[in-house]
């Protein structure tokens, strides 16, 4: 899917540059990513695709996956974008210098921490260590872990929203938490390599974010959401929905992440989120099936339902610490939805 021949999605992509805060930091720079044909990593890649195409930016561009087939078919060629074979399972084969690594890969759909918990924990950690020395022994000037909102747990649901010294609760002893507290892990493992081999790393904890490039495995409740809705069919509910989370649409993300890897203060966290994009899980519904003019039904949950649900209540992150390094978000909830169903029209 070439989503670079939708209008709508090049807008999109002028508009995430314009709120990335000091990205000509870029320009001349060698990045590698991870998870190129994830939700936000292929933003990110094509983000900075447009940007060293329109700008004259000079940015090379090293997109790793699995599949270096499905990188070609998807981005297509580019002089300053090479492809390259990555399995966050498997030693790294590459040998290129770079200066900025954005690591974007890993499962974080529920039927992969429920199926896989064990791949999960050994994805996310291992993966980790092996890019990080990676950027120790290839001129890596930063790295950039993209970890979860997810590792605030089962926070005070009094709380407005979790800021980034907050630490909710986690249970070690539920295999659903193989995400969450192995992303806890990583992100140690990050600033471990700052303090112990000067590798500086950053890293951001997004909250729910979707958009228009979505796995076919992904089975996040928004994206089942967004699946139905384009397809005309009524969106189902197994759940009353009452869970409040902060969403993001995929531009504001990637402004938000481009942001915290050239101006984010070396061995911190930050939360990634839009303020004004707080919702509950059948709020959103709602707002999806408003959009096109189609309805929320509901249905008993099956065993594998209540097995793939969130047991978290709430899931709201403050975005001050964000915000003090000058991003704003671009996109109200609504006009990440409608654009979204838009952008996958004209596909």
């Amino acid at each position: 899917m070439n989503l670079r021949q939708s209008k709508l999605y090049t807008e999109d992509l002028e508009t995430t540059l314009t709120h990335v805060v000091n990205i000509e930091k870029l320009y001349g720079k060698k990045l590698l990513i991870t998870g190129a044909t994830g939700t936000i990593g292929s933003f990110t890649a094509d983000v900075l695709i447009h940007l060293s195409q329109k700008k004259k930016a000079d940015i090379r561009i090293l997109l790793a996956g699995r599949s270096v087939e499905k990188l070609q078919n998807q981005f297509g060629c580019h002089d300053n974008v090479k492809y390259l074979s990555y399995d966050l399972n498997a030693p790294i084969e590459f040998d290129e210098d770079i200066d900025y690594v954005i690591h974007a890969a890993g499962n974080a759909h529920p039927a992969a921490f429920n199926g896989d918990p064990v791949g999960t924990i050994v994805g996310n950690v291992d993966s980790t260590y092996r890019l990080l020395e990676y950027a120790k022994n290839h001129g890596g000037k930063r790295f950039l872990y993209i970890s979860s909102g997810e590792v605030y747990g089962q926070g005070d649901i009094s709380l407005d929203a979790f800021d980034e010294t907050y630490s909710g609760h986690l249970d070690v002893l539920s295999p659903r938490s193989c995400y969450p507290l192995s992303k806890r892990m990583t992100e140690n493992l990050c600033v471990s390599y700052w303090k112990q081999y000067d590798v500086e790393s950053v890293i951001v904890r997004p909250c729910h974010t979707y958009g228009p490039f979505m796995t076919s495995s992904d089975n996040r409740a928004h994206a089942q959401f967004l699946h139905s809705a384009l397809a005309g069919k009524d969106i189902v509910m197994k759940s009353a929905g009452t869970q409040m989370r902060s969403y993001n649409y995929v531009a504001d993300c990637v402004s938000g992440l481009l942001t915290v890897l050239v101006n984010g203060r070396t061995g911190e966290a930050y939360n990634l989120a839009n303020p004004k994009a707080r919702v509950t899980i059948a709020e959103f519904a709602e707002k999806t099936a408003t959009a096109e003019d189609c309805k929320v039904v509901f249905e008993n949950p099956t065993k594998a339902d209540v097995a793939n649900s969130s047991p978290i209540p709430k899931q709201v992150l403050a975005t001050e610490k964000l915000e003090g390094i000058g991003w704003q978000p671009a996109f109200s909830i609504d006009l990440g939805i409608r654009h979204t169903l838009d952008i996958l029209k004209e596909m």
